[in-house]
Order: C-alpha cells, then structure tokens, then sequence
C-alpha cells in the first residue's frame, strides 16, 4: 500500500495537539487575529468544541467562535509578525466569510502538508480575507498549521481559515488541485512496496534512482 515514510507515526504524535491548549495553559496574552480583520489581545480561559472563553485586554471576557479565529501567536511576537503578514487585494475585496460546512471549505490534505514540511518548501498562504502567510511549515494537526515565517517567528494557522496554498513557482496544493496531480507521489518520502512500485526514496536506497 503506498504511504509516506513517517507520515503516520507524525500523526499519532501530533494530529490532535492544539495551539489553543497551549494558549490556554500559558496564561499569558496571545493576539488572534479573527474575520471582519478585527484583531484582539487575549488570555484563553477556556478551550471549549466549538468557541474559546477569553479575557481582552480592555473589555473584559468574550466567547470566541473557533470558526472566527484565522490565525494566532503570542503577543510578545507580534512586532515580529505583523510586519511579515501581506494581503492579497483581491482576495480580500472578495469579501469571504467564515466556512461553517467543513465540506465546503478549502482543505489541504495531509499527504501534502508532510513532504512540505519535511523538505522546508517555502509555502504561501492566502486566508480567506486576504492576508498572505509567507513561511515553511513548522507543525500541523488536525485543526491548524504552524508556519515558521521569514525571519523564523512561528505564527498558526487555524485550517478552516485556509483559502490557497501555493509553493514559491505557484503550484497549488489544494485537496481540489492535488486529488489530480499527487505531488506527494514525487516525495522522496513516497512508497508503495505492496505492488513492488519502488518510490524514489526506496530506490535510492537500492542504486536503481537516477533522480530524475
């Protein structure tokens, strides 16, 4: 059966590892930055299913929608962050709202995101108001994506927020666009030993991978 080398064994490690755990048990301020590009300072004081109790800075506590949430950092990194988030005009003069319907949201498969990570691909990610996360993929699990930016701050990246994802000569790997190409296919971490298809990596290992 053709897998990833490593893939599952980094799954059951950290697939359901939430940053807004993390939040929660640092009980310091983080900055979320949620739709209608309203940005607040917060202290989680509680990870509910669906919506995160905080405390702002200012006003008091407010219950916070996960699904409003596009991405998230501590605040002590936000002089480091807020200069390296661009925004994509017409993505943003589009005018999206949050996804309720998972099925209807813009996904990126696991089979992607790994190699990505492993490789340290510079990826770009355009969120559904508009802004442009530029960075190597540090981390994911089954509901965010941490991202390493320019000069190495890491910044997450709830997954619903996502609107495209492209590497740095604009190849798409989009659950839409990668259901067809399988780049993931052209990994030197792709096997498929069952049916005696060698991947790249498995090859190499044999001398018969000329690498191209």
């Amino acid at each position: 059966m053709a897998h990833l080398l490593g893939l599952q064994e980094y799954l059951d490690e950290f697939y359901n590892i939430s940053i807004l755990d993390q939040a929660l048990s640092s009980k310091q301020p983080w900055v979320f930055h949620l739709h209608n590009h309203r940005i607040v300072k917060a202290t989680v004081t509680e990870n509910l299913k669906y919506d995160i109790k905080v405390k702002i800075e200012g006003k008091g506590e407010e219950l916070l929608p996960k699904v409003n949430i596009k991405l998230v950092y501590p605040q002590e990194l936000s002089e480091s962050v807020r200069p390296l988030l661009k925004m994509d005009k017409k993505v943003k003069d589009l005018g999206l709202e949050p996804i309720l319907a998972p099925g209807k949201r813009y996904h990126v498969k696991n089979k992607s995101l790994f190699p990505l990570m492993k490789e340290k691909k510079v990826v770009f990610m355009t969120l559904l108001e508009g802004e442009i996360v530029r960075g190597v993929i540090a981390g994911f699990s089954r509901y965010e994506i941490t991202v390493n930016l320019k000069d190495g701050t890491p910044i997450t990246v709830l997954r619903h927020s996502i609107y495209d994802l492209r590497d740095k000569i604009g190849r798409c790997f989009l659950k839409s666009f990668q259901d067809k190409s399988r780049d993931w296919e052209q990994s030197e971490l792709f096997a498929e030993s069952s049916s005696g298809r060698q991947g790249p990596e498995e090859a190499k290992k044999k001398g018969n991978y000329s690498g191209r």
